[in-house]
């Protein structure tokens, strides 16, 4: 049959014939991502007893809901909508976060492992900003890759707290915890 005439009768995955395919499809990968941080983060806030630990994620939940938006504004300029496959990759890191709010665990040894399914969650959405904001700069979309710069330079803010924090507080105290434990 002439590929002209080919008729796809189930809407699956998306042709990726040009690097504005590939930009877009990354574009509804990211707001996917970040559609299940919103559902996600209220649960990691709600399980950290580190009450700047609670309060980060909280920020961090307000933070995403704009990503989102800022997605769907760099969409609709294209004429495309948000809707698309599941991000499948932050399903994955999402699904590691849960497991680690259900472990019976010390409670700083728990926020400890809570800040590195947040940096997971973090260095992960870095990367596919990364990756966006390159193909908008290829592709001529100034205003795309502002946009996704904003948003990279405040994951990268994110992820810095979260080490922060972690060095200077839950870590250390989840050290103690173990250790005298051991005792």
């Amino acid at each position: 049959m002439n590929p002209m005439f080919r008729r796809r009768t189930n809407p699956g995955p998306m042709e990726l014939d040009t690097l504005k395919d590939l930009y877009i499809h990354e574009l509804k990968d990211l707001f996917s991502a970040e559609q299940q941080l919103v559902k996600a983060l209220p649960k990691m806030a709600k399980a950290a007893s580190n009450k700047e630990l609670a309060a980060g994620f909280q920020k961090h939940l307000e933070q995403t809901k704009e990503h989102a938006q800022r997605l769907q504004q760099i969409l609709s300029s294209h004429k495309s909508t948000t809707r698309g496959p599941k991000c499948k990759g932050m399903e994955a890191i999402v699904a590691e976060g849960a497991e680690m709010i259900e472990e019976e665990a010390d409670v700083e040894v728990k926020d400890a492992g809570l800040i590195a399914a947040a940096q997971r969650v973090e260095h992960y959405e870095m990367a596919g900003y990364g990756t966006a904001r390159a193909y908008a700069e290829l592709l001529g979309d100034q205003e795309g890759a502002k946009l996704l710069q904003t948003t990279l330079e405040e994951e990268r803010q994110i992820d810095q707290k979260l080490s922060k924090l972690a060095t200077s507080a839950i870590n250390v105290a989840a050290a103690k915890s173990g250790s005298s434990a051991q005792r």
